[in-house]
């Protein structure tokens, strides 16, 4: 087969190692790729969101697969134009994307569906925000209803803070058209968790459990993020809890888009909050594989997936069962540009160690390579490391530990990924 991998971050890298191991004698391109990717595939200077150029490049290299990669080509119709050009795509439509680029489309959705969500108010007016979130308890949550980059939540103490994000979004335009529409809802207490499912609109296969680390400190302190690291498998995502989250979220969501007419083919992402009495709720959807979640799942599985996006995007899937269990531990940490994710400042030489831990990955995502030779960093993240082990204190050890080994100015990284996975483990 002929396969391209759309996108040049850490998720993209991950995708080409999963279908290098799975299927050796595949070719692999990626657009754009990075560093990392050039050791498997062969890149082509594409951006993911140069729709026109992309489908031009499946024809010339007659791709078999098109893997797309990030949000942003989905919601403006990728896999609809490489399907319309007759090519064979594993990735949603446009209109099934909707899910992520339109938190206001996600929200009546869930409520259509009946989907354990958190009381909200969708609001394109300053004066309709305010009023609503006066009437609200604290803390509030805000969040630009369009793809803002992973900035587009803000969790807010007050309803004062609530109401200056509002006014920031709505109308200081700080997200630009991302922030145009808000969604203002209750702040959930719980627990967070990543639920990833392979779909092809009717039968669905869970993935490991994941939990990601958005804050940027240790101790899930200051800033959210894209995600500082990522583990699976979580130990409280029992069976029973993803047979729920099967039942109440991904089969209800899967029959409503079915039923206006988008049907939903590829990975559906639900981010959760399990509260205290087990029930998930959800706090978003995405249409793609998680970033950092993929650079733990994909390690974490025995070989095989990648049979599962050929066979959905061909429509001849027949899984033989509704998880794919981790066969082994995995934890990711991103190794960040000083001043992410506001101001990362770009340009400073890496220095890799020496390969040749077989339980320990690295992952581009922010990184280039001149003509010099030099790696550099691109990138507010730059590397993920994942560490692999039988348990996930283990994995974590080794991921921590070769973070250690990465050497540019300012490296900005946590050392604790995993933290609440090993404090319970230690309880038990």
């Amino acid at each position: 087969m002929r396969i391209l991998v759309v996108g040049g971050g850490g998720r993209e890298h991950a995708l080409c190692w999963a279908l290098a191991r799975d299927a050796p004698e595949a070719t692999l391109f990626a657009a754009p790729g990075n560093p990392g990717t050039a050791a498997l595939a062969t890149n082509l200077p594409i951006p993911a969101t140069a729709l026109d150029a992309l489908v031009a490049a499946a024809r010339e290299h007659r791709i078999d697969l098109v893997v797309v990669g990030p949000e942003a080509p989905l919601a403006a119709g990728l896999a609809d134009r490489l399907r319309a050009a007759g090519r064979v795509v594993f990735g949603p439509s446009a209109a099934a994307a909707r899910l992520e680029s339109s938190k206001a489309y996600a929200k009546a959705l869930m409520q259509a569906a009946g989907v354990p969500t958190a009381p909200s108010r969708t609001c394109t007016d300053l004066a309709d925000a305010l009023a609503w979130i006066r009437t609200r308890p604290e803390p509030l949550v805000v969040k630009a209803s369009g793809l803002a980059g992973g900035k587009g939540a803000i969790v807010c103490a007050t309803r004062d803070e609530a109401a200056a994000a509002a006014r920031a979004m709505l109308a200081d335009g700080t997200l630009g058209d991302a922030g145009r529409e808000i969604v203002v809802e209750d702040f959930l207490e719980g627990e967070e968790l990543s639920v990833l499912a392979l779909t092809d609109g009717e039968r669905i296969v869970i993935l490991p459990a994941a939990q990601d680390h958005k804050r940027l400190g240790e101790g899930d302190t200051g800033p959210n993020t894209g995600g500082m690291g990522a583990y699976t498998p979580v130990s409280f995502a029992t069976p029973a809890l993803l047979e729920r989250v099967r039942r109440d979220v991904l089969e209800p969501v899967l029959r409503e888009t079915a039923a206006r007419g988008s049907p939903y083919q590829g990975v559906l992402y639900a981010g959760l909050m399990v509260a205290a009495d087990g029930t998930p709720y959800v706090l978003e959807f995405n249409c793609r594989f998680g970033d950092p979640e993929t650079q733990a799942i994909f390690p974490a599985l025995a070989r095989g997936v990648s049979e599962h996006l050929v066979a959905i995007a061909h429509g001849s899937w027949r899984p033989a069962s509704d998880l794919l269990p981790a066969a082994r531990a995995a934890v990711t940490t991103v190794l960040a540009a000083p001043g992410y994710p506001d101001h990362p400042q770009l340009g400073a030489a890496i220095t890799l160690p020496a390969a040749g831990d077989d339980d320990v990955l690295v992952f581009h995502a922010g990184t280039t390579c001149g003509a010099d030779g030099v790696l550099r960093v691109s990138g507010g993240r730059v590397l993920n490391v994942t560490g692999l082990g039988r348990t996930v204190p283990e994995a974590a050890r080794r991921s921590a530990t070769a973070g250690e080994r990465v050497a540019f100015p300012g490296k900005t990284w946590r050392r604790d990924i995993a933290w609440r996975e090993i404090r319970r483990a230690g309880a038990a």
